[in-house]
Order: structure tokens, then sequence, then C-alpha cells
């Protein structure tokens, strides 16, 4: 039986000692209520079984970033291959989990290279040269953020990012993408209507793993309409090869941009930390001590990535759903998850497939996503019960959202500061100064961002896991 989470017991590596996971019974079948631990597995043949399910769950949501910024396919899906695989290494096996494309880039990759999916017009390479840079500068912060946290522990980031604050900026993000996902469904509505309709129904009418790849099947039935009404242009499949290296591309930098992109990175902080506690949770471990091991290594997979002409990356909500639906968390299937997603990088037919997805089924199925970012900064702030009648959350939030749904723009000198960057700055200084003010004249409320309630219940900060065992927050 797995310990309860008021009683974890210390992670342990399958990396330690003789390398290599300890089969789970007789890797066969898995008993009533049992669990395969981190460092165990099953038989190799079910182990790949489940690792190319954990392909198939992130799938979906990946190879929907480079269609969004007009990045090679097949190239962000080889640095989620080599991420995953690195992160399996720093993490030294104790940390189940896939590194998907992070969408939390999505809105400043678009505010530099300007790329439209509707335009038929290839992405500029300069401008995606200087996305790369950012996306370097992100990762080059979290890996740093890693360090820090690996020798001083994560106090200093709940102080700084309370949960009114982590949940406002994920919120921003998403809600200020919100007129792409116009720009797409405008070129085809009907497909997009199509699209959004099946990713909706799918999701409540499955149960289990179909309901959780209700993106993918919803991409795949608009694919199907958009087809039918002749939206597909099927010309550069048969001109790629079968077997080739992905298409690298070298960046460039420009500190102006560094506005746009250091903000994604409490983004990617929240991310991580929420999976670490969500893993903790469903598996009974004690995982505080490699915290800084999750960020550093994501950190280090997002350089990686935007030097090579891949999208960031960040732990996948996704994968952690498939987890709680197998009870299966062996981080063997993530060594496999990787192998294949690195195999199918390798076949240029296949990203060139991913390619022709036309605008209206990116449209739809972006609909649902961004929307989907939002949300994750409101369950943040349900799940941590933030008390909104407090004002000091109430104008964190009001303040920041506005700022970034209408895209504040401020340009000092050379630089250039847009909505999500001014609407995240706005959620750390308005909170910080009210909460220094409030406590200064003896009027603070509650001075961590959520109700005086007891203990937030753990859960991750990601969007896709469902909890079974979850106290509602209680009525003011």
């Amino acid at each position: 039986m797995v310990a309860s989470p008021n009683e974890a017991t210390p992670a342990s590596s399958p990396f330690e000692g003789k390398l290599g996971w300890k089969q789970y019974g007789d890797g066969k079948t898995i008993r009533p209520g049992g669990t395969v631990l981190p460092e165990e597995r099953l038989s190799w043949p079910r182990t790949v079984g489940i690792g190319a399910q954990h392909v198939v769950a992130m799938f979906g949501a990946t190879f929907l970033v480079p269609l969004l910024t007009g990045f090679p396919p097949s190239t962000t899906l080889f640095f989620t291959a080599i991420g995953t695989l690195l992160f399996l290494l720093i993490t030294k096996g104790m940390m189940p989990s896939y590194l998907g494309s992070s969408f939390g880039l999505l809105a400043p990759i678009g505010a530099v290279t300007g790329f439209a999916a509707t335009s038929g017009e290839d992405l500029d390479s300069h401008a995606m040269a200087l996305a790369q840079g950012g996306i370097i500068s992100v990762g080059v912060t979290l890996a740093l953020v890693g360090v820090v946290v690996h020798f001083a522990g994560v106090r200093w980031i709940e102080v700084t990012m309370p949960p009114i604050v982590t949940g406002s900026i994920v919120a921003l993000i998403g809600l200020n993408l919100a007129p792409a996902a116009w720009d797409w469904v405008k070129e085809a509505p009907l497909t997009a209507v199509i699209t959004i309709i099946t990713i909706l129904v799918t999701s409540v009418l499955f149960r289990g793993m179909l309901g959780r790849l209700s993106i993918l099947i919803g991409v795949l039935v608009g694919y199907g309409a958009a087809w039918v009404q002749g939206q597909i242009d099927f010309s550069t499949i048969g001109q790629a090869d079968w077997v080739g290296l992905p298409a690298f591309h070298a960046p460039a930098f420009d500190l102006g941009y560094l506005g746009l992109f250091l903000p994604v990175v409490f983004v990617l902080i929240a991310e991580n930390i929420g999976h670490v506690k969500s893993v903790s949770a469903m598996t009974g471990r004690d995982l505080d001590s490699i915290t800084g091991r999750t960020l550093f290594a994501d950190g280090f997979s997002t350089i990686l990535a935007g030097s090579g002409g891949g999208s960031g990356t960040t732990t996948y909500a996704e994968n952690i759903g498939v987890m709680a639906a197998t009870r299966i968390f062996s981080t063997a299937a993530y060594l496999c998850a990787g192998v294949i997603a690195l195999i199918l990088s390798l076949l240029p037919k296949f990203g060139e497939i991913i390619a022709t997805i036309p605008p209206g089924v990116l449209g739809g199925a972006a609909t649902v996503l961004y929307g989907m970012i939002g949300m994750l900064g409101v369950r943040i702030w349900v799940e941590n019960k933030v008390d909104f009648s407090n004002p000091i959350n109430l104008n964190t939030a009001a303040v920041a959202l506005i700022v970034a749904i209408a895209n504040f723009t401020w340009t000092p000198g050379d630089l250039q500061f847009e909505g999500i960057a001014l609407g995240s700055a706005s959620a750390i200084i308005i909170y910080q100064v009210m909460r220094g003010i409030a406590k200064w004249r003896g009027t603070d409320q509650n001075g961590d961002g959520a109700q005086d309630t007891g203990p937030a219940p753990d859960g991750d900060a990601e969007v896709g896991l469902e909890s079974e065992e979850r106290t509602p927050p209680r009525s003011p």
C-alpha cells in the first residue's frame, strides 16, 4: 500500500547503486489498489506500451505549439524528447514527467515573430532566431532558480509568489492570447466549431484515457472535416524524406525582448512545483528535496530547445493525468516515451503531416487550450482558497488581468514591454506594496494570499489532473 501524503516516505532513485528499475510483482499485473512507484517497472513490453501511451497523451498539446508559432514541428518534438531524457537523468529517475512544449511561451514568441498561421507565409528566420534568444533567456533564468531552490529551499518562492500572484500570472498569459485564437477561427469558422465541439464532447463522453485525449481527438476530427472541405494542402508530404534529422536553427539575441519572455519563468516555476506536489501526493513520497533539480532540468532543456530551434519545455499535466488514471509512476515508462518521441522526430514525412493542419483546426484547438491556460490560474486560486474579499488579493488580480487582456504597452527608449510583462510585474508589485502598507497600518487581513481556513490541499499547477479527495473551499 502507498503511504498517505501525511506519512510521506523518502524518494528513492533507480539510478543509485545498481542501475535499473526493480520489477513490480510478476511484471504483468497490478494488484488491486497497487501503485507502480518511480523506481519500479512492469515487464519491458508493458513498460514500452505505457511509454507509448504517454507519447499519445502529450502529443495533442505538444505539436500545436510549433504550428501556432511557425517553428518546425519535428525540431520541437526532437527537443521535447531530448529534454525528457535529460530530465530523468538530472532528477536521478525519481520524478516521472514528460517535458512537452510550453504554451506559456506562445505570446512572447508571437510578439517577436509576428507569425500568423493563416498568412500562408513562412516564419521569418531572423525573427525566429530572436525568439529563440528569448526562449534561452527563460531557460537560463529557470535553471538559476533551480540552483537557488536546491540549496535554499522553496520558501522564498512562496513568499514572492503566493497563490494570488501565481494564479494571476498564469491566467493573464492565457487570456492575453485570446485574439490569436479568434484570428484563426475567422479563417474557417465551421471547421473551428467542429473541432471545439469534438474536444468538449469527448472530454465528457469518455472516461479514462480517451477522455484525456480530447484535444488530440478533436484535432483529428477537425482535420477530417477540413479535408472534406478541401482546406488541406498535401503537396509538401510527398517531397519530404522518410528518415532525416530535424531542421536546426541558430539563435540571436536582443535585450529589448527580455521583458516579453522573463515573466514566463513564473509560469514554469508554478507548473514545476505543482507537478512535484502532485506526484508527491499521489505516491506518498516526500519529493521536496528534488524540486531544485526539476526546475534546473526544465531550464536546461529549455536552453537546449532555444539553441536549436525548438520551443521551450515544461512538465506536462496530460501525463500526470495518465499516471493518476493508471497508478503507474515508473520513470522507465518515460524513458521509453522519450525514445519513441525521438524516433518520430527523425521521420520528416511525419513532421510534414503535422504541418498540414489548417487554421480552422488550429483556431478551434487554440480556443480551448488558451482558455484552459486562463482557467488554470483560476484553479490555483480555488485550490489555495484565495480570499477575494481581501482588497490586496482583489486588486492584485484585477489590475494584472486588465493590463494583460488589453495588452497595455510601455516603450522606454528602445525597449518595449507589453501586456504579459506589465501584467506580471503589476501582480508582483501591487501585492507586495499593498501587503507592506497593510502590515504597516495593521489592516492586513491575511498575508499569504489565501483564506485562513487551514492548509491548502495538495494539487498540481497544471491543466488535466483531477483530485479525487479534495475538500471544497469554505463559504465566506
